[in-house]
């Protein structure tokens, strides 16, 4: 079945586009704004509205498939690509990409993504937006014309099983750590709260003394308020390079010691640590880095595990972090990759690697490719995957967990059916 038409349209996101250049150098609240000048090219200010681009495909049959671009909070930071205007790449969207899709039979998906991704302009790749949401509408469309739903697409041509359960779901706070972590609790997601641990000062500490607090006040909310007495979350913290920041990003012997005693305080629930250093060097630095705390964690038979976030953006480098053992998980933020093709790659690069997939992505996304993300992850199986888009818990919880559901009823259906 060919694709006839490819139509754009603008959209809103879940979340906002934040320079975080600006915030980790001391930017103002003043309420939901941040106060100050923004530090990163493209930037109207601190904090703006998110923005995306729905992509539709229009088959012959009138079916429309469709995705949707967007690009994570922190645009332009880490070595992403720049900030991402719906005004800006339509055009170019309409200019480059439709008369390549236009005509094409929408019959496998790894080709059609692999022919999208290579598209360049001036000699340059498509931002890393277009090619998630295109991708997403590809995958869209081979489900359509096929009669099967995106997670079986995935499944069939990579050779994976598509899950006969759910995911485990995990939710972001954002700054609203103490409110948002009691939804978490009523909601009974499996891991959380993310708690944006992004300042020193004001809210790691400046000896570590605010998270430990944090962490204490978690673990003893969750066993007060739990309704089942086998409910044990995850416990997951984003700490943005803070604890590097306050110890050194490579006195490994230092971070250690706080993060040991960061897990004794989180018993009886498992904990996780994202970024605990941010090396704004480079690449390799980070990967140096945090393969050096990993390997130091693991010497001394610490059950907290690292997870991978900074400078692990693109599918090269989950390979190089995974490769290099650099963190016990990497977080596959899904944006970051472009195609929809590169996550599931990656998902399946660190299993076959021993190393925990996490498939992320960003507040900063729409309801579309929550769900599309969804149908990768049944199909690959990673350890968790991101409830979003937005930080208010509910409602991308809602959007994750409801697809999954969906998916699940749909296959017990059809295997019934065929009985």
């Amino acid at each position: 079945m060919k694709i006839i038409d490819v139509i754009c349209s603008r959209g809103r996101t879940g979340f906002y586009f934040d320079d975080q250049r600006a915030i980790k150098n001391g930017a103002g609240h003043d309420g939901t704004f941040y106060v100050g000048t923004p530090m990163t090219a493209g930037f109207r200010a601190i904090r703006q509205a998110g923005e995306a681009i729905s992509v539709m495909l229009v088959l012959e049959d009138g079916q429309i498939a469709y995705g949707d671009c967007a690009a994570v909070q922190y645009s332009g930071a880490g070595g992403r690509d720049p900030l991402f205007l719906a005004d800006e790449f339509i055009p170019l969207i309409d200019q480059y990409i439709k008369p390549e899709l236009v005509g094409k039979e929408a019959d496998n998906f790894r080709a059609l993504a692999a022919m999208m991704e290579a598209i360049q302009i001036d000699g340059k790749r498509l931002h890393t937006a277009i090619r998630y949401g295109v991708s997403q509408a590809l995958l869209d469309a081979v489900a359509k014309a096929t009669g099967r739903l995106m997670c079986e697409v995935v499944a069939d041509e990579y050779g994976c099983t598509v899950s006969d359960e759910p995911v485990a779901i995990f939710t972001q706070s954002g700054d609203a750590r103490y409110d948002n972590a009691d939804k978490m609790i009523i909601k009974g997601a499996q891991v959380l709260p993310h708690a944006l641990i992004n300042n020193v000062e004001t809210k790691l500490g400046k000896n570590g003394e605010k998270l430990a607090e944090y962490v204490a006040w978690l673990r003893d909310r969750i066993l007060a308020f739990r309704t089942d007495d086998d409910y044990a979350p995850v416990l997951h913290i984003d700490c943005y390079g803070t604890i590097g920041q306050v110890y050194g990003n490579n006195n490994y012997a230092a971070m250690a010691d706080y993060i040991e005693e960061l897990g004794r305080i989180a018993k009886p629930f498992k904990l996780r640590i994202e970024g605990p250093m941010d090396c704004d060097t480079d690449r390799e630095a980070q990967i140096e880095a945090l393969a050096g705390l990993t390997k130091e964690l693991d010497a001394r038979g610490c059950d907290v595990e690292l997870v991978a976030d900074e400078w692990c953006n693109t599918l090269e480098d989950i390979k190089l972090f995974a490769d290099a053992k650099a963190g016990h998980m990497v977080q596959i933020k899904t944006p970051d990759l472009g195609g929809v093709n590169n996550t599931i790659e990656a998902v399946l690069y660190c299993k076959e690697k021993g190393i925990g997939a996490y498939q992320g992505g960003t507040c900063n996304e729409t309801d579309r490719s929550a769900q599309v993300c969804v149908h990768c992850a049944m199909a690959t199986q990673p350890v968790q995957i991101l409830a979003k888009p937005g930080m208010g818990v509910d409602e991308g919880f809602m959007i994750v967990y409801n697809e999954m559901e969906r998916i699940l009823a749909v296959r017990a259906a059809k295997a019934a059916m065929k009985k």
